[in-house]
């Protein structure tokens, strides 16, 4: 299972090597809420995509390895002591949107330049999504139990609607 502090060392390495990324998924979640409120399997990361040579070399050099190439769409780096990182490559539009691929290429992710907002974890402030797109994200499957408590804790935080 991944720590807050195994977050914030992941965003250390991550900042040394110039990479900004944006943080969803259930620490995305957290994040938002300011606490760890249940414990994760991994961190998923958002980032610049003409950033990704530096920010894989740092996670290499760091022990990190890749498991899994779904790229354009999504890769993930492990560690040898378990913890992986879940990566999703972004494109930047001059206005601070983003794009990022899906699998069904007409229908890419998007992501509204005020949907990067910030969070907490372990006491730092650290780049997240808004529980709003984090809502929109968490449909379209069927949700585990990870999905239906962080999808709770949003509505009961924020308001959002929730399609679980």
């Amino acid at each position: 299972m991944m720590s807050a502090s195994d977050v914030l060392s992941v965003l250390s390495v991550v900042r040394e090597a110039g990479a900004d990324v944006v943080i969803a998924g259930g620490w995305g979640v957290d994040a938002l809420l300011g606490e760890e409120t249940r414990s994760h399997q991994d961190l998923d990361l958002l980032h610049r995509r003409e950033q990704e040579p530096a920010l894989v070399a740092a996670l290499t050099a760091a022990g990190y390895g890749e498991t899994l190439d779904r790229r354009p769409v999504r890769f993930v780096l492990s560690h040898p002591s378990g913890l992986e990182i879940d990566l999703h490559p972004l494109q930047f539009a001059p206005d601070g949107s983003a794009t990022q691929s899906s699998f069904d290429p007409d229908k890419p992710f998007r992501y509204p330049a005020e949907c990067f907002v910030t969070g907490t974890i372990g006491g730092t402030r650290v780049r997240c999504i808004s529980a709003e797109r984090q809502a929109d994200f968490h449909q379209g499957y069927d949700p585990g139990a990870a999905d239906l408590h962080d999808m709770a804790r949003l509505r009961a935080e924020f308001g959002v609607a929730t399609h679980f």
